[in-house]
């Protein structure tokens, strides 16, 4: 338990391993599956009531248990465990969609929660295997994120609209850039990639250097957002 629970481990990740492949599918079949149970989720309360305290369950452990294993391995540090990037501010938003059910926290969560954690998921920035806390913690972890993001979304459909393409879109700027010119300068920190790119391999690579990262970054999460809202129309939402 020491050794899976220490700061450290011998044994490292290796990208689309076995290990890492199962995780995949794992998280691939929950999506399938939520998909296919879009019309239950909204009929049977008992089936909603399950997943949804299931779900943020799930979320507030992972989130929990992560600063725990931090915190008593000495690890730590505000500059980079706090949950400031997509994946944590989404893990944040739809704790408490699944506690409010409101429409802001669902669209919050479904923008920025379901494709940055799948693409987290495939390209994952993790130092250890199987043998230890962090592999089990970031998979679960990013798992239940587009769960959750998705399954919000395909209770509440009514709450992914047009309009929410740009509030969102416009709360996404404003926050990038507070993290951007106040919180990654002044803590020195690499929130949302903002100073410089993932050290592992990631889309982020294509997106150019100087200006050009950050226009990219910019115009290519407004078209995600759009994407997401005209698929969700087209496949999920009721007529």
């Amino acid at each position: 338990m020491e050794t899976w629970f220490a700061a450290t481990s011998t044994h490292s990740f290796n990208p689309f391993s076995l290990n890492h492949m199962l995780a995949l599918v794992i998280a691939g079949a929950g999506i399938i599956v939520l998909v296919s149970a879009k019309e239950r989720l909204r009929e049977k309360k008992q089936l909603f009531q399950w997943l949804r305290w299931s779900l943020l369950s799930i979320l507030f452990i992972s989130e929990f248990s992560y600063h725990y294993w931090a915190i008593t391995n000495g690890v730590w540090s505000f500059s980079g465990r706090m949950p400031l990037h997509l994946c944590g501010v989404a893990s944040i938003a739809a704790m408490i969609g699944l506690l409010t059910m409101r429409p802001l926290w669902i669209q919050l969560s479904f923008y920025i929660g379901i494709v940055p954690a799948i693409l987290a998921l495939i390209t994952p920035e993790l130092p250890f295997d199987y043998q230890h806390f962090r592999f089990w913690k970031f998979f679960v972890h990013h798992t239940a994120i587009p769960w959750a993001c998705l399954f919000l979304a395909l209770c509440r459909p009514d709450a992914i609209t047009l309009r929410s393409v740009f509030s969102v879109y416009t709360l996404l700027l404003a926050y990038a850039a507070l993290i951007g010119f106040w919180v990654n300068p002044s803590i020195d920190s690499n929130y949302l990639y903002l100073m410089q790119r993932p050290t592992t391999t990631s889309p982020l690579d294509f997106f150019g250097d100087g200006i050009w990262y950050y226009i990219n970054l910019c115009l290519t999460a407004l078209l995600l957002f759009l994407g997401q809202y005209l698929l969700f129309r087209k496949f999920f939402k009721s007529p």
